[in-house]
């Protein structure tokens, strides 16, 4: 099934222990979308400005990815820029530039109205529901956030969380969303914000899936090098959801257990070199071996009867 996805697509500046880039492809849905488009139909809402190279639209229609809903705007496209030290963790913010993006306002083409999976980018709250009044049934909705709106627009995030089935955050943004210091404490009060589902990243400790029954623990997958973590999180989460829609049936214990593997093999590609130049290059074969890895990382017999 196709799969919506409304935020940003960018020019990004990143620097690392390991190198520094100048004005590279970036934005949630430009990983997003491109790490869905190995599983399921993708469709972005973005702008960019006049200044956006064409060769990176073409590499993103490459993927199959459907732009009808991505406008060119007179001025500079977003860029960000931002500098990691060795631990990786957490990007220092060195220059953020909203330029078109600061008076975005999605427009979903008529085509798009009636995707049935939604995700909703990293984008103001007020502009997610937006998106929601335009969508019509949609199957499962999923959206991410971040502390800036959690500080600055509560309210209106909070009215959002009401529409939304699936909400993606990591550690310290469930914190501070819940007021709750302890994980699963957060977890607990988001899921009853509105959201049946909440998973929490934790970058290189993986993630938590929750839900009001069950949580499952995905380990993120361990690699010797780490060259760029930037975009790394619209990966895990373009994976899960792309996973999510190619199966049958609804979104079930095994199934999404199985999105959150795939979300976490994508996402180590992803952090294997700078921007996409990972996900430009991953074959499907290199993608099952990956997940068939994950298999033999985390299995382990049953304890069978205890000895005194």
């Amino acid at each position: 099934m196709s799969l919506l996805v409304v935020g940003s697509v960018a020019l990004d500046s990143v620097e690392t222990p390991f190198g520094r880039k100048e004005d590279i492809l970036g934005g949630s849905a430009t990983y997003f979308s491109t790490s869905a488009s190995f599983f399921t139909p993708a469709r972005v809402v973005a702008v960019v400005g006049e200044d956006f190279p064409e060769a990176h639209l073409n590499f993103l229609r490459g993927r199959g990815i459907d732009l009808e809903g991505l406008t060119r705007e007179s001025g500079r496209t977003f860029r960000w820029k931002g500098r990691y030290g060795y631990e990786l963790n957490e990007a220092q913010t060195l220059d953020t530039q909203l330029n078109v993006f600061q008076a975005f306002s999605p427009k979903l083409p008529e085509s798009y109205r009636d995707t049935p999976y939604v995700f909703l980018g990293n984008i103001h709250p007020e502009l997610q529901a937006q998106v929601l009044d335009q969508v019509r049934a949609p199957k499962l909705v999923a959206a991410d956030t971040m502390n800036f709106w959690i500080n600055g627009s509560r309210q209106a995030l909070l009215k959002t969380l009401k529409r939304v089935n699936l909400l993606f955050v990591n550690d310290a943004e469930a914190r501070q969303l819940a007021g709750e210091h302890n994980v699963v404490k957060a977890a607990r009060s988001i899921l009853s914000m509105g959201p049946q589902r909440v998973v929490i990243k934790r970058g290189e400790y993986g993630a938590l899936l929750f839900d009001h029954d069950h949580i499952f623990a995905c380990p993120a997958f361990p690699l010797a090098e780490v060259f760029d973590p930037t975009g790394a999180g619209d990966t895990f989460a373009g994976g899960f959801m792309g996973a999510l829609a190619t199966s049958a049936g609804g979104p079930d214990a095994a199934v999404l257990r199985r999105a959150m593997v795939m979300g976490s093999v994508m996402a180590s590609f992803t952090v294997e070199k700078f921007s996409l130049e990972r996900l430009r290059e991953v074959t499907r074969p290199e993608i099952h071996a990956r997940f068939a890895e994950f298999r033999t990382l985390t299995h382990f017999d049953d304890l069978g009867p205890l000895e005194r």
